[in-house]
């Protein structure tokens, strides 16, 4: 029983912050982009710096930082946060701003990095944040579907509009789809910016408004159409066996996509219902210091000499399918090699990066997340949901309940 306990505090305290020669450095990429962090920092500590990172996984780490924070023990000294989890962390007083780190490291900067992975980290002008990438909402094409049903022009201007998706109705063979349900979420909420709609209004969750309304129903005709893949079916995998023409999963799906043997593909926007406006729903991994005592100055400095070389040097980070956010990266003639690089290709698709960055976008994902694909299939009907989903958030928000995204 001493034993386990003894565990259980090691497991907890990510190996303590204690050692004064390691910088601990907590993440929650696991698999694949776990692996590409840890060559990062593997790299990094072949420089020889002062005080060397120890990169230590967490899948559940939320659940993990709430603990140490509560206890106020083996708190890390780096950690990598979501965009979403910012404005209620500095609201909880939970993250320590970035000034002394940034005085140090003038060329860790605002324009350095893709603007709204930075501006992400700024609250009432106080900058908590690094940003390491921006990971998007992307749509897939299967070239060879498009050149068989004569449908290539679609993406002429980069825009894939539902009414050139409906256009295919009545004209696929049997088992075939224009589109998945991949990320369908993350689909609506990039719809609900092309209609002019938003996840809150003066502060409040905005779910059950003509807007939300209108995102789900742009959707819905697809699907009512007979054009989506069918409810419980892994749209992700038809797309991957040559049954579906777009699939709308994320930037980080390229790596996977690119190992399906004759799977000829290609990456554009998300679809919109005009051409006018298009959105690819985003979001941002981002570094970021807990209050933490224990960190001496030294670490700090250390943290920021590490940011600095993954400014210059996270090159390796775009193996993983996504975005890298500094601006030296990825405008360098090698990154053009990567396929993501088509969504920072202009400034009209750095614009299209959209991340929410409302205190409870969290709850608000999670109902859209819940009912998204019901709502489509039309096996729910739309406004009562809409109420319901309204009701679901106020209630989280009333009850100060964690949501988990």
């Amino acid at each position: 029983m001493v034993s386990t306990l003894f565990l259980l505090v090691f497991v907890l305290s990510g190996c303590s912050t204690d050692d004064k020669n390691t910088i601990t450095f907590w993440t929650p990429l696991t698999g694949e982009d776990g692996a590409y962090m840890d060559q990062l920092v593997k790299e990094y500590n072949a420089t020889e710096p002062e005080i060397k990172l120890k990169h230590v996984i967490t899948s559940d780490m939320y659940t993990k930082l709430s603990t140490v924070i509560n206890s106020g023990k083996g708190i890390p000294d780096l950690a990598i946060i979501h965009a979403d989890r910012v404005p209620g962390f500095v609201k909880q007083n939970v993250l320590e701003p970035m000034n002394a780190m940034l005085a140090a490291q003038p060329e860790i900067k605002e324009e350095n990095y893709l603007p709204q992975a930075w501006s992400t980290g700024t609250i009432d002008g106080t900058q908590y944040t690094v940003p390491l990438d921006i990971h998007s909402n992307a749509m897939y094409y299967n070239k060879d579907l498009l050149k068989k049903y004569n449908a290539e022009s679609f993406l002429d201007d980069d825009i894939v509009t539902i009414d050139e998706m409906l256009s295919l109705q009545g004209k696929l063979d049997e088992g075939d789809f224009v589109v998945n349900d991949a990320l369908l979420g993350w689909v609506i909420l990039g719809q609900l910016q092309n209609v002019g709609g938003d996840v809150q209004k003066d502060g409040k969750p905005a779910l059950n408004t003509p807007e939300m309304k209108a995102a789900f129903e742009s959707v819905k005709k697809i699907a009512d159409a007979g054009l989506m893949t069918p409810f419980g079916e892994d749209g992700y995998l038809m797309f991957q066996s040559g049954n579906v023409l777009f699939s709308t999963d994320g930037t980080w799906s390229s790596t996977a996509h690119a190992t399906v043997e004759g799977l000829n593909f290609g990456v554009t926007n998300v679809y919109s219902p005009t051409a006018d406006k298009f959105t690819n729903r985003s979001s941002s991994h981002l570094f970021a210091m807990l209050n933490n005592e224990a960190r001496t100055d030294e670490k700090e400095q250390g943290i920021g000499k590490f940011l600095e070389f993954i400014r210059q040097n996270s090159m390796e980070w775009a193996k993983a399918g996504q975005t890298v956010a500094s601006k030296q990266v990825i405008e360098s003639p090698e990154y053009k090699d990567y396929m993501q690089s088509f969504f920072t290709s202009n400034e009209k698709e750095i614009e299209s990066l959209y991340i929410y960055t409302y205190e409870y976008y969290p709850y608000v994902a999670e109902a859209v997340d819940k009912y998204a694909a019901d709502i489509v299939r039309g096996n729910v009907e739309l406004d009562a949901t809409l109420q319901t989903m309204q009701k679901e958030v106020e209630d989280k928000i009333a009850q100060g309940s964690s949501g988990a995204q």
